[in-house]
């Protein structure tokens, strides 16, 4: 395992300025969370997340793939969607065939830089309660791919992760750092650092309550411990461990029953 490359300095999102300011309260919601400025776009919104998000049963089940469908800027055949859905700028994500999104969940594409900027390819299951939040750049996710239940994805430099990768619980994946100068202004003021992009390869095992933070690049089909915090790369096939992460072993060939 390798260590992370050095630090860039980005300008911080800042919540609570986009909320603030001389606009009405409605023009600030809709600037927030629908993402449009046509009120059309706002009457599907309230109408999906007032009443088809928390709807129970079959009936909110079916409402929720006729509506929800409509909000994304793209969604496949056969997606699915859980109770209690949390959506920011839904029309920048793009949802591919089969997708199982779980109750409870949170998916924020405020930050994306485009069509791509926030993207979870066909047949991908995500957890309830957990979390997907481009702050700036993207999050790709891959086909066949599992995101457990209580994780976290903060793109701040962006995250990519490849088809059939298997995220456990608890995990938490990007972010970026605080700059820590001392000279009167506080760390929550002087902005982020990050390393990098998060790209993690084709058949990787997190296990649960991995942390892989900003500038990490995790190679095909490699492992990572439960609890393990990976700070830089990590070898095609290779299994890490510890915190920091390091090597602890590698992949062998597949047994014959």
């Amino acid at each position: 395992m390798t260590d992370a490359p050095r630090s860039e300095r980005i300008a911080k999102d800042r919540v609570v300025e986009a909320l603030s300011g001389d606009a009405s309260a409605l023009e600030k919601y809709r600037r927030f969370f629908v993402g449009s400025d046509r009120w059309s776009d706002l009457l599907l919104y309230e109408t999906a997340v007032t009443f088809a998000a928390p709807l129970p049963g079959a009936a909110g089940f079916a409402l929720r793939k006729l509506l929800f469908a409509r909000l994304f800027g793209e969604v496949g055949r056969g997606a699915n969607f859980g109770r209690g859905l949390s959506l920011r700028h839904p029309g920048r994500m793009r949802i591919g065939a089969g997708v199982a999104i779980d109750d409870n969940c949170a998916l924020d594409a405020r930050g994306a830089d485009g069509p791509d900027g926030f993207a979870i390819g066909a047949r991908t299951l995500v957890a309830r309660d957990t979390i997907l939040v481009v702050k700036q750049n993207h999050i790709r996710i891959g086909a066949d791919c599992s995101i457990g239940s209580q994780c976290c994805l903060s793109a701040v430099s962006g995250i990519e992760i490849g088809d059939f990768a298997i995220i456990a619980g608890q995990c938490y994946i990007g972010g970026g750092r605080y700059r820590t100068e001392t000279g009167g202004t506080p760390m929550v003021r002087q902005g982020l650092e990050t390393r990098g992009p998060v790209v993690i390869g084709r058949d990787v095992w997190l296990g649960a309550g991995a942390r892989v933070l900003d500038g990490a690049r995790i190679g095909e089909g490699a492992i990572v411990a439960a609890g393990a915090v990976v700070t830089g790369d990590v070898a095609a096939g290779e299994i890490v461990g510890g915190v920091p992460a390091r090597r602890i072993g590698t992949r062998g060939a597949a047994i014959e029953a």
